[in-house]
């Protein structure tokens, strides 16, 4: 199955923006479980992304930010397996 399209739903800026904001959130916020860090990652890229495109939001443009502060999770998931490949939490 070809995923390639998935691309074309990413924004490299709310992706980017997302994983500093959940990457703070971890860190500087431990009363706030780990589990809920994917959930305020995609409310973050779908704020950010209506933010940038307005006035013209569709829905494209929310699956877009909702997808790209979701790939922001996995993105940092993908950084803490290459920094830390031994450890179960990492950084």
């Amino acid at each position: 199955m070809d995923v390639t399209f998935l691309m074309d739903y990413l924004s490299p800026i709310v992706v980017g923006i997302c994983l500093m904001v959940g990457f703070t959130i971890k860190i500087a916020v431990p009363a706030i479980p780990n589990r809920l860090i994917p959930l305020i990652a995609m409310l973050c890229g779908l704020f950010l992304s209506i933010i940038i495109n307005l006035p013209s939001v569709d829905v494209e443009i929310i699956l877009k930010g909702m997808f790209s502060g979701l790939a922001s999770t996995g993105l940092y998931e993908m950084l803490r397996n290459l920094l830390y490949p031994n450890s179960s939490e990492g950084g």
